[in-house]
């Protein structure tokens, strides 16, 4: 029987993988084919890693040695126990050699890629043979273990999955940008500038972008990525790479205590071991705190503050100011470590803009066009009906979804199409089943019918294509039609323009307010000369004080002028004096006092 005792929990798995594998053949000793078969089909095994890397093809591999096992004599052993596994001589060299291999590279524990240098070191066996007829020497596989272990030794039983840490648990930015997977970052030349400024500082190099969900703040790193790949970047960062951490991955999966700190300690090596030439950016800065806490372990953050504080690692932060101020600012610790760049939310014109040069790629992916006027109905309407969201993320999303909405339209056939197409199926079913049944000629006929029919259908869907062709443009009422599925506001409503609906705004407000023309006329020209720019802009529009006898409609004229404004009447703050004799009850605004 095989010793598990310097063997890494991997190379244990492996061990019992090849001990069901002989199961299923109806073999009762493992041999170097069982062994291999099991390394090569560990899931998220290293073996499988360096065959990817060396371009070998798996599934044939898989295959032959399934072949090979076919064929091997069943219960190829004698006078053993019921159930009882044994190992041949050839696996016991096997594990000599890996042992050997250990050794060599002065490892501590025997692993899955000293198992596997050690088939191919034993040239004489099946499994070497399959091996060597894919293209594989153990100088090939020696070198490709070399560079996924990346300096690293096998000193504990869990060592494999320490491997390429940063390759597992980070996106390489710089790589997506040289690929040109990553989307062109238009109007944040200021954001980027000084995020390259702080990066090149001697000390406290490390940026923090604050701003709100959707601004784009991701996207600036993305942007600084993107210098990087076209050389566009100052000596100080020429070279080096921006990766993505993903804490969410490091975190799933860990079950055992300690296992999520052996993940980030690995990735945190790795970034060391680059000297410099990784910058590491965090997403969600804040979920670094507290993130793998468990009893008696520490959190990120408090495995981050050292490397940071010594300088060993370079690092990006995004967050929201909420949690900026919630979580980051209270561990002072890890705020000074952090340079601040605030990201305001870009104006209509900037993210117009944005849009224009984002249009390319949507238009590639949807193979629909957007109208110009489109793009900067989609900046305006998602700024002035979308209010829960941010600049440029939410007009973006519309651009988006309103391309997808005229896709689907174009590509789904209209209802009369699809019931001739339903037909044309039943008939070839109904035709079919006459052929099986050999009633020869109710299948003509069905035949004859169906043949006709499709005649039909070809024409209407042809006449329909070319109709529909001259339609693959997005425009602003697509736009609208999408603002309306999200907020419910009438697409009349919005397609008004602000021009029409304030010469109009005396007759809207009297829609609602009967008689009142005085009050009515001196609110509307205060609107007007406001939107028309000749007001002071630190002043408000209008302070307007409406005096009457109860029931007149002083409270309805200001849910009108609310509803006429903003599309909606609970668009105000409504304050009842009669509420405020009392002198305690001013609490009610202010708050109680302290104590």
């Amino acid at each position: 029987m095989m010793r598990f005792d310097r063997f890494t929990e991997r190379a244990q798995e492996a061990a019992q993988r090849a001990a069901e594998i002989i199961q299923r053949y109806g073999h009762n000793q493992i041999d170097t084919e069982h062994i291999l078969l099991a390394l090569i089909e560990q899931p998220g095994g290293v073996i499988p890693q360096i065959l990817e890397k060396l371009s070998i093809n798996s599934a044939a591999l898989v295959e032959r040695l399934d072949a090979t096992l076919r064929a091997s004599p069943k219960a190829n052993i004698f006078g053993g126990g019921a159930g009882q596994i044994f190992i041949t001589p050839r696996v016991k060299r096997i594990i000599d050699l890996a042992n050997e291999e250990a050794n060599r590279l002065k490892d501590e524990y025997i692993s899955t890629e000293h198992i596997f240098l050690a088939i191919l070191t034993e040239r004489n066996t099946p499994a070497a043979r399959i091996l060597e007829s894919a293209g594989l020497s153990r100088d090939r596989v020696y070198d490709a273990v070399q560079g996924m272990r990346g300096g690293q030794r096998v000193t504990d039983p869990q060592a494999e999955t320490r491997y390429r840490a940063l390759e597992k648990y980070s996106r390489d930015l710089t790589q997506l940008a040289r690929e040109g997977k990553l989307d062109p970052v238009i109007g944040r030349d200021t954001e980027i500038l000084r995020l390259i400024q702080i990066l090149s500082r001697r000390t406290k190099n490390n940026p923090v972008l604050i701003g709100e969900a959707g601004v784009g703040k991701t996207a600036i790193v993305e942007g600084l990525a993107q210098k990087i790949a076209s050389n566009d970047i100052p000596e100080i960062l020429s070279g080096k790479r921006v990766v993505a951490l993903d804490l969410g991955s490091m975190i799933a999966g860990s079950r055992f205590r300690g296992e999520f700190e052996e993940r980030l300690k690995a990735v945190m090596d790795e970034v060391q071991r680059a000297r410099g030439e990784i910058i590491m950016m965090i997403d969600e800065l804040h979920t670094v705190i507290g993130a793998g806490a468990a009893q008696g372990a520490m959190d990120a953050s408090n495995m981050l503050k050292p490397a940071l504080a010594r300088g060993e690692l370079q690092c990006i932060g995004a967050t929201t100011l909420d949690e900026y101020h919630k979580h980051i600012e209270k561990d002072a610790a890890l705020e000074r470590r952090f340079a601040p760049i605030y990201v305001e939310e870009p104006s209509v014109d900037d993210t117009i803009k944005m849009l224009m040069g984002l249009r390319d790629r949507y238009e590639a992916h949807h193979k629909v066009h957007f109208a110009d006027e489109a793009l900067e109905a989609a900046a305006h309407l998602a700024d002035r009906y979308v209010t829960d969201r941010h600049l440029p993320d939410k007009a973006i999303d519309l651009m988006d979804e309103a391309a997808a909405k005229l896709r689907v339209a174009l590509y789904s056939l209209p209802p009369d199409l699809k019931a001739t197409k339903n037909e044309i199926d039943r008939l070839r079913g109904e035709e079919e089943q006459a052929g099986i049944a050999r009633d020869y000629e109710q299948a003509a006929q069905k035949k004859s019918e169906r043949l006709r029919i499709e005649e039909e259908f070809g024409k209407t869907r042809d006449k329909w294509e070319s109709e529909h062709k001259l339609d693959e443009v997005v425009d602003v009422d697509d736009i609208a039609e999408v603002v309306h599925q999200w907020t419910g506001i009438p697409l009349s409503q919005m397609m008004e323009s602000e021009s029409q609906k304030l010469l109009q705004m005396e007759e809207r407000l009297h829609e609602r307010i009967i008689g009142q023309e005085e009050a009515i006329h001196a609110i509307s020209d205060a609107i007007r000369r406001a939107r028309s720019g000749l007001k002071d802009p630190s002043r408000p529009i209008g302070s307007f004080i409406f005096i009457g006898p109860s029931g007149v409609g002083k409270t309805e004229l200001a849910k009108a002028l609310a509803w006429f404004m903003f599309d909606d009447e609970d668009s105000l703050v409504r304050i009842d004096m009669s509420e405020y004799h009392e002198q305690h009850t001013v609490s009610r605004l202010f708050g109680a006092p302290p104590g």
